[in-house]
């Protein structure tokens, strides 16, 4: 592999396997790695960051023999470590060729290590069989309303410190909402309301004018889902519009009349008192029939 400067119709070699931007001392991207040590040599298993290269310097996963394969890599930027599953050749001698190797058993050496034994008989194939957590801990992201992406260098929100399980929440001024990872590449729209570590016990108030409804204030309480697929809060008619979306445990809202009502005295209600928590495109509750 090398680390080789951007530029435009750069030629850098055939049958590419992985290609990303490098970032100097990086020590939480670690790249796991199966490779077979000659023609029909030892296999062996890594894992390994990359911190520090020279520039255009060609570097050997393997141990430099010849005919060497590398039969198996992925790049994981949080430090995941998966569960793989070998298979080897027809072996008449060999009464178990499938097994299983566990990438969070192998610790994370140099570059140049030559890495554990896998096997020292041939193989047929390496495959994913289970994708696994981080091995070093959580990630704090950030988030930068002024570009709208992701980074882990301190610029913009706070949004927490991460697994590999949790997800962002995005929720728009339109209504609609969906779930990302925390990839850098993730890009996000305008018009944004919430962006935050998404949480799946955090009960949200909504208060809106239900088009359906007369354009009616409704309230509802619920839980936002985990899905990438963009659903809308609101309900699916576009006229309805938000009043009011709070995270508050237990909001206490305050009801001001106008128009041919505005002798009322206002009215205030206790969200966790005047509706239950029931599903997203669940219809709510009217506030009132006054204006």
């Amino acid at each position: 592999y090398i680390i080789t400067p951007v530029a435009d119709k750069k030629f850098v070699g055939k049958n590419i396997l992985y290609a990303n931007i490098f970032k100097k001392n990086d020590k939480r991207t670690i790249y796991n790695v199966c490779y077979r040590d000659g023609k029909e040599g030892t296999s062996y298993i890594k894992r390994f960051a990359v911190t520090s290269v020279v520039r255009d310097r060609e570097y050997d996963v393997t141990q430099g023999t010849p005919d060497s394969r590398i039969t198996y890599f992925t790049a994981n930027p949080n430090g995941e470590a998966e569960i793989i599953k070998v298979t080897l050749k027809p072996n008449p001698r060999v009464r178990r060729i499938i097994f299983e190797e566990d990438f969070s058993n192998i610790n994370i050496k140099g570059r140049q290590a030559m890495g554990n034994i896998l096997t020292k008989l041939p193989v047929h194939k390496i495959a994913l069989k289970q994708r696994g957590g981080s091995t070093l801990g959580g990630r704090k992201v950030w988030f930068d309303r002024d570009v709208l992406r992701l980074n882990y260098d301190g610029r913009g929100e706070y949004l927490g410190e991460f697994q590999s399980e949790d997800t962002i929440l995005v929720v728009q001024n339109s209504g609609e909402f969906y779930a990302t990872n925390f990839d850098l590449n993730n890009h996000y729209d305008d018009g944004i309301r919430v962006l935050e570590k998404y949480d799946p016990n955090k009960v949200w108030t909504a208060v809106l004018y239900d088009a359906d409804q007369q354009n009616y204030p409704y309230i509802k309480r619920f839980c936002f889902e985990a899905t990438a697929r963009k659903q809308n809060y609101l309900g699916e008619n576009k006229n309805s519009s938000l009043i009011l979306l709070t995270d508050e445990c237990y909001p206490r809202l305050e009801v001001v009349f106008g128009g041919h009502d505005n002798f009322r005295e206002p009215m205030v209600v206790e969200a966790d008192e005047f509706i239950a928590v029931k599903g997203f495109k669940a219809k709510g509750k009217r506030l009132t029939t006054y204006t």
